[in-house]
């Protein structure tokens, strides 16, 4: 499954809302979810880049990380 985000403008906001959820396809989060889902990865990478900063982390040069895309 991917994931998108939109910003949209307040009028529309309860429009595009419903509109959103009468899709069969479609699961719409709430807002304080999903903040507080990007706040936890964001924190989690601020973690991993202190933990490989103080070399308690393995870590992978640009060359093999581009590699692999």
């Amino acid at each position: 499954m991917k994931q998108v985000t939109i910003e949209v403008n307040a009028r529309k906001y309860k429009f595009i809302m419903e509109l959103l959820k009468s899709f069969d396809f479609v699961t719409v989060q709430k807002e304080d979810t999903a903040k507080k889902k990007t706040l936890k990865h964001v924190a989690e990478g601020a973690y991993q880049a202190i933990l490989a900063s103080k070399g308690k982390a393995k870590t992978k040069d640009a060359k093999a990380f581009l590699n692999e895309l």
